[in-house]
């Protein structure tokens, strides 16, 4: 993580700076090369384990051939077949909802790093099966915007009790107010917590 960032939490919120001091290394997001695959990645990651997750996505890129997971490639598989990887009709349904729009060019994902964050969640969450958390996570981690904070997440929630000894899980205001001063870096602030989240 950059100095500079690091400074930023040491200045605004002595807290969290005292886990980051702690954790070894936070690397920083880099922008992905294919939003189709990340969204359809994120859709099987909905209310599953990482692991659990990862197992499915990863039997879903065998589905194809070339290891490039394409809106045209995928309306060419069928839904049994994408079912038989472990993934929920639902969101069988969802990813192929996901490559009609891509491949009618309803949406444009090559252009989403051109707009603004809540344009990009506004585009997304009028997708079928992508809801905010979806958005988020793919403006954290296929975009890099530095500035994201998913207050819907369960591991953040979680973690901000943890850390600043709540006696119950934060309200969203709560969540908002504490976040709002890790700006501009709210991501790295995710980060760190994720990790002590999963410590």
């Amino acid at each position: 993580m950059d100095k500079k960032i690091i400074n930023h939490f040491k200045k605004i919120d002595p807290i969290l700076f005292s886990v980051l001091k702690k954790i070894d290394r936070i690397k920083s997001p880099s922008k992905s090369k294919n939003y189709f695959s990340d969204l359809c990645e994120a859709i099987i990651n909905q209310q599953l384990s990482d692991k659990a997750a990862a197992t499915i996505y990863k039997k879903f890129k065998k589905l194809f051939p070339s290891g490039i997971i394409s809106a045209e490639k995928l309306l060419q598989i069928p839904d049994k077949k994408i079912r038989g990887v472990g993934t929920s009709w639902k969101k069988v349904e969802f990813m192929k909802n996901l490559a009609e729009k891509v491949a009618r060019s309803e949406i444009k994902l090559e252009k989403l790093n051109e707009l603004h964050d809540e344009e990009i969640i506004t585009q997304l969450t009028e997708l079928h099966g992508i809801g905010r958390w979806t958005a988020e996570m793919f403006l954290m981690f296929s975009l890099a915007r530095e500035d994201i904070f998913s207050a819907g997440d369960l591991g953040l929630r979680r973690a901000i009790q943890k850390l600043y000894k709540m006696k119950n899980e934060p309200t969203q205001k709560q969540i908002e107010k504490i976040s709002r001063k890790w700006s501009p870096y709210r991501t790295y602030a995710a980060l760190a917590l994720w990790r002590i989240s999963d410590d």
